[in-house]
């Protein structure tokens, strides 16, 4: 859009400098964000489906409008059209969740949140392949555009037609799955409503929760470091250029889709062993999403420029290991809450948007010379730090049981009380004011 030299067509090209680029880059990100926790809350109480359809289909309309916008309008009209297309898309992550928790039985959660999820990153493979091919051809860079728009709308056609906020409201599920599906996630309705207030104090002061937050703000800080800062480095230390090459751009995205294919399959295996709990499943994979990474990134400051290619796919390694963090704590606002998990999601999701907007504009406080390499070990060490302590605080705070305060009742806080029942020696937890069933339960043994 700023470079007619950049492909053969004849398009309009537009004058903006580094400041007015940079504006353009971020504004998706300032709606993006404000959104987060209104769309889990409105997903959980009107249904996913709806929110997303709405979403997805007036964000594609203004993909569609992008050129027009900023031929008319300038960079002010195209900021303004970004802004609103973050807000849209703002809900996506929570309502996705809010959607996966009626959907997923429990020991599939993982791995349909990692089908779901994956798409991210086939859609960026995919565009940043064929970009540079529409741009150079008689479409020009509005087709980008266009293109991207109108499978927006193929695809909200056959999310209209075929997709459910519940099982129960599916038309076409067989009786069989219904039942499987609600039945591991113990619905006892056919479409349980949030009726009480959310129980914000309780969230907030969730230990598991928590950890949660923290955990999702310093993945993305080490993530986004990752995407928008080591082209950088590559570039200025190690004299490589991946942001003008479409297959290194997109290689970290593809073996980041690969691997969560992989990452499913080593989780299944060990699912069928007996001693391994969901729990040690969820930080496992965190570990690997996070530690291996860390590593990474502290090796990647000192490979020389006569290793660039060592650089290339230790980057790519990088990326596409935290892949695995899709079955560790990407899931766990499920395992806390499915009733809002949405919220959850908004919450955690919003905070850690907020980290990755930090990231780069860290990096630029830290890095005056971009050819110094120790300014740059101090940003990977900063990031493999944060790394370092999301991770253990998950793996020490983090839970995969059911909340209290998940229950649906009017009153949240008096629902997270321990009851014993009279003989049996363990306390048992009541949530949704449902008993446990008991083999020596009597019905008046309860107080």
């Amino acid at each position: 859009m700023t470079d007619k030299n950049s492909t053969k067509s004849n398009f309009e090209e537009f004058d903006w400098d580094e400041g007015t680029k940079s504006y353009l880059l971020s504004s998706f990100f300032w709606g993006y964000i404000l959104t987060q926790i209104p769309g889990g809350h409105i997903a959980q109480k009107y249904g996913a489906k709806t929110l997303l359809l709405i979403g997805i289909t007036l964000c594609s309309l203004l993909t569609l409008l992008t050129p027009l916008a900023a031929s008319v309008g300038g960079w002010k009209l195209l900021f303004a059209v970004r802004v609103v297309q973050g807000l849209l898309q703002g809900s996506v992550h929570p309502a996705t969740h809010a959607m996966l928790a009626k959907w997923a039985p429990v020991e599939e959660r993982g791995t349909l949140g990692t089908f779901c999820y994956s798409g991210s990153q086939f859609g960026t493979v995919l565009m940043l392949a064929v970009s540079g091919y529409i741009a150079d051809s008689s479409a020009g860079w509005p087709g980008i555009f266009y293109v991207s728009g109108a499978m927006g709308f193929v695809w909200a056609l056959f999310w209209f037609l075929f997709a459910a906020s519940t099982p129960a409201e599916h038309k076409s599920i067989t009786n069989e799955e219904k039942k499987l599906i609600e039945n591991s996630l113990g619905q006892v309705e056919n479409k349980p409503q949030v009726n009480g207030p959310t129980p914000w104090l309780n969230i907030f002061t969730s230990a598991p929760f928590i950890s949660l937050i923290i955990v999702h703000c310093t993945h993305m800080w080490g993530f986004w470091t990752l995407l928008t800062q080591i082209p950088n480095y590559m570039k200025n230390i190690l004299g490589v250029d991946i942001k003008n090459s479409a297959l290194l751009s997109s290689l970290p995205y593809a073996v980041m889709c690969l691997l969560s294919f992989f990452f499913i399959y080593l989780s299944k295996v060990l699912a069928r062993k007996d001693n391994v709990s969901l729990s040690f499943n969820r930080k496992f994979f965190n570990s690997i999403g996070h530690w291996i990474p860390m590593v990474s990134l502290i090796a990647l400051g000192y490979v020389t420029k006569e290793h660039a290619t060592l650089a290339v796919v230790l980057l790519t390694l990088t990326v596409g290991i935290s892949a695995a963090t899709y079955l560790g704590f990407q899931v766990n606002h499920i395992d806390l809450s499915p009733n809002y998990a949405g919220t959850l999601m908004g919450i955690t999701n919003g905070a850690a948007n907020v980290m990755s907007a930090l990231a780069p504009l860290a990096v630029g406080f830290v890095v005056d010379d971009v050819t110094n390499v120790f300014e740059w070990r101090t940003v990977f060490f900063t990031a493999a730090g944060f790394y370092f302590i999301g991770n253990l605080l998950f793996v020490v705070l983090g839970k995969t049981d059911v909340q209290c305060w998940n229950s649906l009742t009017e009153k949240p806080l008096n629902n997270c009380q321990l009851r014993l029942v009279n003989d049996v020696e363990s306390p048992v937890l009541l949530t949704n004011g449902d008993v446990k069933a008991t083999t020596n339960h009597k019905q008046n043994g309860t107080h």
